[in-house]
């Protein structure tokens, strides 16, 4: 062939890569999804022991178990749903959120319904009953985020104080409930939100003299069986058939197991009702009777497994607002795991804090999933912020 001929042959196309481009990969069907298989995982296997300590606590009733897993299966759709949201979008509707909010917490003052004894739900006849303060656990830290957000960073002593308004609010509405369970949550959510800002040692010195000042007028202002739990948490046997009854009796639960536990199913505090709200906020005490200190290890490192993936997810956001709510969400959830475990075995005063995704609860299991879906779209929206 000549040369000419070889120069009039149509040339062969190869692909070129453009100079200074990465080579794309497809996405998977989860980054296309927004979702973490391996957050999300760990969340199905937690909801799924859940359900099968229910059924024991629930006293073997099975319409019990399957109103929580239908409960479970509208808090993953939640979860699915929110995570398809950009994190700007949370931003944009955060002041919106904290505003109802306050509202529905100012409706159940003037409409709520009552229930062992507080004012904590509001109803909607036929449809649904919920409880507004539950919604506040997010509202509020994502409030305090973007309010943080257009500040400059570490804050100053009048960002903290319009910080304390924020958090102060709605704190209040729901400790007069009386929730005071809720209310420290809920601070304490919005709390871990300035203290990731950045706050120097002054201040928080500062803030925790201000604390500690304001803990006799917290005490004077508690209701009668708020103390009791405060003064049966110092010494629970001052009266074992009374105030003191719940501890004693989850204590000498989770002792009764021993190593292994007695069997599922087989547990004679739980099975005989001698464990008050055994399937809400003491239903890690059926399962350290049934399961045994193994069962209860392996709860508590599958917690731990899920705290630690969502900091992971968390340290992923590339500015200020996303990484100050993941980080409040993830160490949220650590908190309520602890304050349930450590009320339970009675190394803290019973407040009332369900075991997160274990404990029955439709309005808690919503709002923690909710929490998941926006720590997975902060994740996924990484690469769509600016450097």
């Amino acid at each position: 062939m000549r040369p000419w001929q070889t120069l009039s042959r149509p040339l062969r196309r190869y692909p070129v890569r453009p100079p200074d481009s990465g080579i794309k990969r497809r996405k998977s069907i989860w980054e296309r999804i927004h979702l973490d298989p391996w957050l999300l995982g760990l969340l199905l296997l937690l909801m799924g022991g859940g359900l099968l300590v229910l059924y024991s606590a629930s006293g073997q009733r099975i319409d019990t178990v399957i109103a929580q897993a239908i409960r479970f299966g509208v808090a993953i759709v939640v979860m699915v749903v929110i995570a398809q949201l950009s994190p700007s979008t949370f931003l944009r509707w955060a002041p919106f959120a904290y505003g109802v909010g306050l509202a529905m917490l100012v409706a159940v003052e003037i409409v709520g319904d009552v229930g062992m004894g507080a004012k904590r739900w509001l109803e909607i006849p036929g449809v649904i009953r919920f409880q507004p303060s539950e919604m506040m656990k997010l509202a509020v830290p994502l409030m305090v985020a973007a309010y943080l957000n257009r500040c400059q960073l570490p804050p100053r002593f009048r960002h903290i104080l319009v910080c304390a308004v924020i958090i102060g609010v709605p704190v209040v509405l729901t400790a007069i409930q009386p929730d005071l369970g809720t209310s420290l949550l809920v601070a304490s959510a919005a709390v871990i939100v300035v203290l990731l800002a950045g706050l120097s040692w002054r201040l928080i010195g500062l803030v925790s003299a201000l604390i500690a000042a304001g803990l006799p007028l917290l005490w004077m202002n508690m209701q009668n069986y708020q103390r009791q739990r405060v003064l049966t948490f110092l010494d629970p046997d001052s009266d074992p058939l009374g105030s003191g009854w719940n501890i004693i009796q989850s204590t000498t639960a989770i002792g009764s197991g021993g190593l292994w536990g007695k069997g599922w199913l087989k547990g004679t505090q739980s099975q005989l009702e001698f464990l008050p709200e055994r399937h809400t906020d003491f239903i890690i005490a059926v399962l350290g009777e049934e399961f045994g200190l193994v069962g209860m290890l392996v709860l508590l490192f599958l917690y731990v497994v899920i705290v630690g993936r969502g900091l992971w997810l968390a340290t992923s956001s590339q500015d200020t607002f996303g990484r100050l709510l993941a980080g409040s969400i993830i160490l949220t959830f650590f908190i309520y795991v602890f304050v349930n475990v450590g009320m339970v075995s009675g190394i803290l005063p019973v407040v009332g804090v369900p075991l997160p995704l274990v404990s029955y609860g439709g309005t808690s299991s919503v709002t923690l999933m909710a929490g998941f879906g926006i720590l997975m779209s902060i994740h996924a929206h990484r690469r769509l912020l600016p450097r």
